[in-house]
């Protein structure tokens, strides 16, 4: 065939979607289609199996433009191009020494952007010897004086260095303890950058209480933007954070919709405090949880830009201040003790999606969070997973490579719409501090965490390495060896001997500017006394709500598989559990193999090395073989024959041993099988968690 007798695509007919649903339908051979391919999510949205660009002809923003409003396709016209998201890595090293050496490696080696996390006294902005001891150098920088800060950021360019610092209720006496840090170093306090900011609604859901007067911190917030309007343009100073949301079991519609609410509840309070909203608009920054969901949580990002642009433009503010910027860490929901490593996969494609959702600045969790101090490899790992997002995988190359997408476009209508919803509903009864405390927040979040809960109890949610697929041969990551108690001991004694050898310096006795507290803080001042300054005496202050709890999607099989481990250390072996799988291997494998998976997950060691073609014999090695808890494995067909008579000899001999039927019985041979003595039925459908704790109970392994 020539050249000029090639077909081409005009030639072939366009199907319809009416064309290939029948021939979907026709290969599902009469099994639902809405059920089997139109999937659910927590979020209350239908995700269709296919998308057509029937489903965004009516959506505005799809025809939107990178970098320019409602700014759903990224806040920067040229995207990572000209501005590449930082690499912004949280640092817990709780010594200021350990804490600079450890931040100049990094910042070496890819590390762009300062993310430093505090110990609790110094994020309560408490001097360490008038804390619970407990609390300090533990999982974050202890500063308490400007030599702590000097020798933690020694050597450390902050002039093109931003930082992140969630500085909690102390963020205006952290402001002004860097800014002391750069005058004594003679860097213009105008190349801040970055965020050093407070986040109140979030202590309150997380906390239930304020520890200061939440008119006082909003005082102080109305005080960290203005003078950074004034002094550090590039520097957030307020923080709304979707945190809370999220690790408490929430959804992606719920996180947004509240750390939205949360954003408009201190737009208010700026007002008041006579801030303009072109300035607090443009120096509050968003904190986000990145989920699994990978699609889910693009569209979250970029349904969170559309609303915050719509929500400013309501307010009256310009286009700039419209544009939201974003920090992320991926998730802590998800992550497990058991299988570590595989928290780097879910590490990798939640930053995946995080970067193409358009995050501004990323932190990549290490695969050992939930277990330990993050070590070298640990650190290096997370950090190199956003490296080989940007060199390797180009991610940076594409501006909003998600655009476009009939499906992401559609999820981020969908997604944006509930949010928009919900966060009309916190509105309404009358901001986010009031529906806290009339507890609807709480009670929505509870409710999705019950549903996910619900379902990774049946496994219908699974997660690898912990209630599907266990590896029970892999130990647990050992922790290293810290003497916190000790540590913190010696970090008490020496804030009190500091305090105790210096000359006591007279605060005023009205609030400090930021400018009074640097000056202070160069003269040896603490950051205890600044803080009680500025916002009050530290203490359970109103309102108090109900507080939202962070958990892991692990921690029940996680404690199944810890009271398993603790039998062993008892008895010198794991409870153990016999398979007696009977006829061919044809009739028993995939029983079988189902019965390993699911026994393993809650740490138990099943014995299934042999098949049996007779009764007798099936019965005595289960027997023998010390195991008080047997499961029967063969094809629906030989159960009638083999089963009734297993329990019935297994119950005679042993009325310690619990018989258990791999398989969905039909009522028929269910209410017959009962009778012979068996206790239980396993399958698909079954309730995994319920079933190996009441076991583990019944047999002694837990209480």
């Amino acid at each position: 065939m020539s050249q000029m007798e090639m077909p081409t695509f005009e030639e072939f007919a366009i199907p319809t979607y009416e064309q290939w649903r029948q021939a979907a339908e026709k290969a599902l051979k009469g099994a639902s289609f809405d059920q089997l391919l139109v999937k659910p999510t927590y979020e209350g949205i239908q995700t269709q199996p296919i998308y057509r660009q029937e489903d965004i002809k009516n959506l505005m923003f799809a025809h939107s433009l990178p970098g320019m409003a409602p700014f759903v396709r990224g806040t920067n016209a040229l995207g990572y191009l000209t501005h590449p998201w930082e690499v912004a890595q949280e640092m817990r090293v709780a010594d200021p020494k350990d804490f600079n050496t450890q931040a100049r490696y990094d910042l070496e080696r890819g590390q762009t952007m300062l993310n430093i996390v505090l110990d609790r006294p110094t994020w309560l902005g408490q001097n360490p010897d008038l804390a619970d001891v407990q609390d300090v150098m533990v999982v974050g920088l202890s500063l308490f004086t400007l030599d702590d800060l000097d020798i933690a950021l020694e050597g450390i360019d902050l002039e093109n260095t931003p930082l992140y610092i969630n500085a909690g209720p102390s963020a205006l006496s952290m402001i002004a303890l860097v800014v002391a840090h750069m005058q004594k170093r003679n860097i213009q306090q105008s190349r801040l950058r970055g965020c050093i900011g407070a986040d109140p609604i979030a202590i309150l859901a997380e906390e239930g209480h304020s520890p200061y007067p939440l008119e006082k911190l909003y005082d102080s917030m109305a005080q960290t933007v203005q003078w950074a309007q004034e002094y550090a343009p590039g520097l957030q100073t307020v923080i709304v954070s979707g945190h809370p949301y999220h690790h408490g079991g929430g959804n992606a519609v719920q996180e947004l919709a509240f750390a939205l609410a949360t954003g408009v509840e201190y737009l208010r309070e700026l007002q008041e405090r006579d801030i303009d909203i072109n300035i607090a608009a443009r120096h509050i920054r968003f904190e986000f949880s990145i989920g699994s969901h990978l699609f889910m949580e693009m569209a979250k990002l970029r349904a969170a830009r559309m609303l915050w642009s719509n929500i400013i433009q309501a307010f009256g503010g310009n286009e700039d201040a419209q544009k939201m910027i974003i920090h992320a860490r991926t998730s802590k929901w998800n992550k497990t003790i058991h299988d570590p490593y595989v928290n780097m996969l879910r590490g990798t494609a939640e930053a995946f999606s995080g970067i193409i959702g358009g995050v501004d600045s990323l932190h990549v969790a290490p695969f050992d969070e939930t277990i330990r101090e993050a070590d070298d490899f640990s650190r290096r790992i997370s950090r190199n997973i956003q490296h080989i997002l940007s060199s390797e995988a180009h991610l940076g190359r594409v501006i909003d490579p998600a655009g476009g997408s009939w499906y992401v476009e559609a999820l981020t209508d969908a997604v944006a719409q509930k949010a928009w919803e919900l966060f009309q509903s916190v509105e309404e009864e009358g901001g986010m501090r009031k529906s806290l405390e009339k507890g609807g927040p709480q009670q929505k979040v509870q409710e999705v965490l019950h549903q996910r809960q619900a379902n990774l109890a049946s496994r219908k949610d699974k997660i690898v390495g912990t209630n599907m697929y266990a590896h029970l041969e892999e130990p647990i990551l050992a922790k290293q060896a810290i003497d916190y108690l000790t540590r913190s001991k010696e970090r008490v004694q020496s804030a009190h001997e500091y305090r105790q050898g210096r000359q006591a310096l007279a605060l005023p006795h009205r609030p400090l500017s930021i400018g009074e507290a640097v000056d202070l803080f160069l003269k040896g001042v603490t950051i205890g006394e600044i803080s009680q300054n500025l916002v009050g005496e530290l203490g359970r202050h109103q309102p108090q709500v109900q507080p939202i709890r962070a958990v892991r999607a692990a921690e029940p099989f996680e404690a199944l598989r810890a009271a398993s481990a603790q039998f062993k250390q008892k008895t010198g072996a794991l409870p153990q559990v016999f398979l007696a799988n009977m006829g061919s291997v044809a009739q028993h494998k995939a029983r079988t193999d189902f019965s390993i998976g699911f026994f393993e997950v809650g740490g138990f060691q099943v014995l299934a090395n042999k098949r049996f073609d007779q009764v007798d014999e099936a019965v005595q090695s289960a027997l023998d073989s010390g195991a008080t808890v047997t499961v029967i494995c063969s094809s629906d067909e030989l159960y009638p024959q083999v089963v009734p008579m297993i329990a019935k000899q297994l119950k005679e001999k042993s009325s310690a041993m619990t018989v258990i039927v791999a398989g969905k019985p039909t009522a028929e041979w269910a209410e017959t099988f009962i009778q012979a003595g068996v206790d239980e039925f396993i399958h698909t459908g079954s309730n995994c968690y319920d079933l190996l704790f009441e076991l583990q109970q019944k047999k002694g392994i837990s209480r």
